[in-house]
């Protein structure tokens, strides 16, 4: 089966979303659903199964937050993924898709589990506490996917990410995650000619991918994976905070004064996770955009769509 060649079977949870948008441009056949239906609900969840009748799940809903936000609210953040992870799994289940493709995060990973990470350690241990509650409901995504695997034979399989970004992210100063966050800060600083605060000291060493590339990962996984353990798909290749800083203020041609705030918490110092698996599948690590690109696209995007992004409209 070749995802590509599929005719109005697909349905796209969280389609709306950054990566969803993404997802539109090479699967523009799909289905993708936003917030029309109330994932948190079984009964809506199951009337949109009920509507679009898939054969095939991509399931990319989830509610996320940057840092301080899962930290100011890490029991919403539990709750409201593993409502819309069980009723996704569940209602997959009992229409008898054929097969669902569901993202988890590297907030799954131990606080302290040896790096890079490794999927056979996903479970050893308990996550980082800023990212608690988001954390375990991706884990429980895990638990339920191999549980329906053993008891029904479903066919769920689960990819892990690292950190994402792209075009059509969340721009929010609190709920987004720390790219979409800075390009925000720095470019309303540009307009005002003011200086701006960043949160911690900038040493932690990220991994990001690119929005435009997880969507080809994702049609390249439903396409050739079909067993029960997760695999890491992210773009290998870290940088720090204060580097990543430095390249937005250079595109975005801010020079004025950068504050660190200290006093907010850096989160874990590093959380490079290992793709060799991936690449034992076919990958090749070349298919990823070169990080500088991405970003660039992103921070032009940002400024030619600054009054309508989400997050700041």
């Amino acid at each position: 089966m070749n995802l590509l060649d599929v005719k109005d079977k697909v349905l796209v949870t969280g389609g709306t979303g950054m990566v969803g948008v993404a997802l539109q441009k090479i699967l523009p056949h799909a289905t993708y659903v936003g917030s029309k239906y109330d994932l948190t609900k079984l009964d809506r969840t199951l009337e949109l199964f009920d509507e679009v009748k898939p054969e095939y799940v991509i399931h990319l809903a989830a509610k996320v937050s940057g840092m301080k936000g899962n930290m100011d609210a890490l029991g919403t953040h539990y709750t409201e993924n593993v409502y819309m992870n069980t009723n996704v799994l569940e209602a997959s289940r009992l229409h008898n898709i054929t097969k669902v493709l569901s993202v988890l995060s590297t907030c799954v990973y131990p606080e302290f589990a040896k790096l890079p990470y490794v999927e056979e350690d996903i479970h050893k241990g308990m996550p980082h506490y800023t990212n608690m509650g988001y954390g375990f409901s991706k884990r429980m995504l895990d638990v339920q996917a191999r549980a329906y695997r053993d008891q029904y034979g479903s066919n769920f399989v689960n990819i892990i990410p690292n950190n994402l970004f792209g075009e059509n992210d969340n721009f929010h100063l609190v709920e987004s995650h720390v790219i979409p966050s800075v390009i925000r800060k720095v470019y309303e600083a540009k307009r005002n000619n003011t200086n701006i605060t960043l949160w911690g000291d900038g040493s932690p060493r990220r991994e990001f991918t690119y929005s435009n590339d997880l969507a080809e990962i994702i049609v390249y996984m439903f396409n050739n994976y079909d067993e029960a353990d997760p695999i890491n798909v992210g773009n290998p290749g870290e940088h720090t905070i204060k580097e990543l800083c430095e390249m937005v203020c250079e595109f975005l041609e801010y020079d004025n004064e950068i504050t660190w705030d200290t006093s907010v918490s850096n989160g874990q110092p590093r959380k490079p996770s290992d793709n060799t698996k991936f690449l034992e599948l076919g990958w090749d690590n070349d298919r990823y955009t070169d990080f500088r690109t991405a970003l660039k696209n992103t921070c032009d995007w940002f400024v030619e769509n600054y009054e309508n992004v989400r997050g700041v409209k």
